[in-house]
């Protein structure tokens, strides 16, 4: 028999694109899990065959619009929900890539319902609404010297 509600048995590979422009980075009130709801980087599965380069670009177009070249990894982030008696619901491991802004203003799309630059402080203030791992992204890149 079949378990359709299933969490599958391996980790889901997936990319987050840190695009920083002008001292900001772009960032999307994500629609689904997980931090639905929440602000985030763009971003979402790696296709099969597909290469991290690759996948950040085209996530970051489906998303926003905006063109960009992956550059590198900047880190790598587990996510990992559980339900309430202990059981997997969904395990991510998240590969950000720095990207450098070639074209396009952010209009949400695909996975987000809103997209827009945002600058340190702007994150800060938005602190409640900022899942925690695209905070300390946002603290490490454009942290004091970081912006590229």
């Amino acid at each position: 028999m079949i378990q359709m509600n299933r969490a599958p048995s391996l980790p889901t590979a997936a990319v987050s694109c840190a695009v920083v422009r002008e001292g900001q980075l772009l960032m999307i009130r994500r629609l689904n899990p997980p931090n639905a709801g929440r602000l985030a980087l763009p971003g979402g599965k790696i296709e099969h065959a597909e290469c991290l380069a690759d996948a950040a670009e085209r996530e970051l177009r489906e998303e926003t619009g905006v063109i960009a070249k992956a550059r590198e990894p900047f880190t790598a982030i587990d996510i990992i929900e559980r339900d309430e008696a202990g059981g997997l619901r969904f395990h991510y491991v998240v590969v950000v890539m720095r990207m450098e802004w070639k074209d396009g203003e952010p209009v949400a799309g695909d996975d987000a319902s809103h997209a827009c630059w945002m600058d340190l402080e702007a994150i800060a203030d938005a602190a409640g609404d900022v899942c925690v791992t695209a905070a300390k992204v946002a603290m490490h890149i454009l942290g004091a010297g970081n912006q590229r």
